[in-house]
């Protein structure tokens, strides 16, 4: 769900004259417990003179992505990486030749200076077997359509199953469909992340067996409008059902036998709609969230950390700091109130600590880190999708579910902890005596349902593999049959 140093989104403003010095590539390494992360931006003007960047992070396999905007003044330039909800922000220094500064991520932040390098990089080809190529062996169709009041116009895909030949010219048919639903942050119709394309290879899959698939680019990417910073999972919602509305209007889609397949996020939003919509046949969960967010991300965050090689005694000892803090952000009436209370609740937590477990789980070192650490979760806290996010409770709209749900985990996750939330969607089901539904864990699966290693985020890229066949098995077959037992 929320993608950890993944996928860069950059377009570049230039504040100053010093902006001309930064043009170029510029390399450095994150230290991750011992283990380097190389991290090169680069920089450079379109055609307009427009200042453009792009991020590379050679070991996750990411190259070239465009990434937000990048702020220069005086001698300070802020690259900022609205997808990751992070930024990088250092100073000029050695004749223009060098950045000295830090990565924020998370409300973590960790040292990342940037040397100057000379000539251009070399983007290595990425195996990507199971993304689909054409010819299809079914239709596929760009869509345009609008929402109800005419402020969002969507682009998206429909791919659906080729009629059988028509030879005593009955009714044309109409194939069980499902819309498809991306996970946090910005994402194309194809949820594209690493060059991965899940939800192409989802619809591909689906296709293929008889089953129609539309998939929507989100608001500010593709050929979707509408400003994503400035929107809410409610927004998505919103966004969602525009979808819905446009699938009853054609005539080739089953209208009796339409659902939603939602990923992360997209998990959330399905039972939200499924809740008070009786048109939704039926949801497939794939990695969403079944308890408080709040509780979800505290566990991201301990999952993740235990991923970087962090000892469980210190990720233990923090885990209170990151839920107390959040709580504290989001219910502050202001961001200077935010700020204030922040520190003090970091004060307070850290008496008892040691200084290893503080700069551990924190990187604060020392008495001025303090508010550099908590600006950061401050700042991320007041995006208004984050803020609202962090406030919702799916079992608020699980427990009024009364379609058949089927709830897909990787056991591997480290975003969207499978134990805890399958149990939570269980749980929540059960209150409403929903008895149409199955709970799985898939073994050996990541948040991205591919076969993991070493089962980071950072490994996404890493593999070739986009997503597990087995899970894309059986999500036709409970579509098909198995949601009817």
């Amino acid at each position: 769900m929320f993608k950890l140093l993944i996928s860069f989104a950059l377009s570049i403003l230039s504040l100053s004259a010093f902006s001309q010095n930064i043009i170029g590539n510029w390399e450095g390494a994150l230290q991750i417990q011992g283990n380097g992360l190389t991290i090169i931006f680069h920089i450079s003007k379109d055609i307009s003179g427009k200042y453009v960047a792009s991020f590379d992070s050679p070991k996750q396999k990411t190259f070239n992505n465009p990434c937000s905007e990048v702020f220069v003044k005086d001698d300070s330039v802020v690259l900022m990486i609205a997808s990751i909800k992070g930024k990088y922000a250092g100073k000029l220094s050695k004749g223009d030749t060098w950045l000295t500064g830090n990565f924020y991520q998370g409300g973590n932040y960790l040292p990342l200076n940037l040397n100057k390098k000379t000539g251009t990089a070399s983007i290595p080809k990425i195996n990507r077997p199971q993304t689909p190529e054409s010819p299809f062996p079914y239709q596929s169709e760009d869509v345009e359509y609008d929402n109800a009041n005419k402020s969002i116009h969507f682009g998206a895909t429909f791919t659906v199953p080729l009629p059988e030949p028509n030879t005593n010219n009955v009714q044309a048919p109409v194939y069980p469909t499902v819309l498809l639903i991306t996970g946090s942050g910005p994402q194309d119709r194809d949820e594209n992340i690493l060059d991965h394309k899940p939800f192409a290879v989802i619809a591909d899959y689906l296709t293929s067996q008889g089953i129609a698939v539309l998939r929507v680019d989100d608001r500010g990417k593709g050929k979707t409008s509408g400003s994503f910073a400035t929107s809410t999972t409610f927004d998505f919602a919103l966004d969602v059902e525009a979808g819905i509305n446009y699938l009853k209007s054609r005539k080739d889609v089953d209208t009796f036998n339409m659902g939603l397949i939602g990923h992360s996020e997209g998990g959330l939003i399905a039972p939200m709609l499924a809740s008070h919509r009786k048109d939704i046949s039926f949801i497939i969960l794939l990695a969403g969230p079944g308890i408080n967010i709040v509780d979800m991300m505290e566990q991201q965050s301990a999952d993740v950390m235990a991923s970087m090689g962090i000892l469980k005694t210190d990720i233990d000892l923090y885990r209170p700091l990151y839920k107390n803090l959040v709580t504290t952000i989001i219910n502050a009436k202001d961001s200077a109130t935010a700020s204030k209370k922040a520190i003090a609740v970091f004060k307070k937590w850290q008496k008892d600590k040691s200084a290893s477990t503080i700069k551990n789980t924190t990187s604060v070192g020392s008495e001025k880190d303090i508010a550099t650490f908590t600006d950061g979760f401050a700042k991320q806290l007041s995006s208004p999708w984050l803020s609202n996010f962090m406030k919702i409770n799916p079992q608020n709209y699980l427990s009024k579910t009364t379609c058949p749900v089927l709830a897909l985990n990787g056991e591997k996750d480290i975003q969207v902890a499978a134990k805890l939330n399958l149990e939570g969607i269980k749980t929540a089901l059960q209150k409403n005596k929903n008895t149409h539904f199955i709970t799985m864990q898939m073994p050996g699966l990541n948040h991205l349902f591919q076969h993991c290693n070493k089962c980071t985020s950072g490994e996404y890229g890493e593999l070739e593999e986009t997503f597990d066949t087995t899970t894309l098995k059986i999500m036709v077959d409970w579509i098909k049959t198995g949601r009817f037992k």
